[in-house]
């Protein structure tokens, strides 16, 4: 197994029992400055109108944004909490997978601003969120 694979594989492994196992979220690709995510869309995250969702979205944006920034820092040393969020919905979606890229735009000391980008099947965004999250140390 290559290092990637193997956190990959830690990544969805701490998920198991939460809210990311409940929406079906997995942990799919995830380089130096970016993780991945997918969820499927189907009934489990529409709201009554039988679409996706934004607080679905949201929750596989966090899903996202966090652990970016836990893959950027010493976890023996520090810990990740989110402290501010926001979403801009463009699109909505009926059915398929979303995919949701993380990437931090800014990497300080103690502040980390991640964006991420969710895209439906065909590529197209549906959403731009942005997570502010604060590195702690223990």
């Amino acid at each position: 197994m290559t290092e990637k694979e193997s956190k990959l594989q830690a990544l969805n492994d701490m998920c198991k029992n939460t809210l990311n196992e409940t929406l079906q979220i997995t942990y799919t690709d995830l380089g130096e400055d970016y993780l991945v995510a997918t969820m499927p869309v189907n009934e489990r995250v529409y709201q009554p109108d039988g679409i996706l969702n934004g607080g679905a979205t949201m929750a596989l944006a966090e899903t996202v944004g966090s652990p970016t920034s836990m893959l950027a820092i010493d976890l023996s040393k520090y810990s990740v909490r989110g402290i501010e969020f926001s979403a801009n919905h463009l699109r909505s979606v009926k059915h398929g997978n979303i995919t949701a890229t993380g990437k931090i735009i800014h990497k300080g000391k103690t502040i980390h601003l991640v964006e991420i980008k969710i895209v439906d099947d065909r590529g197209r965004v549906i959403s731009l969120c942005k997570l502010t999250n604060y590195i702690l140390a223990k």
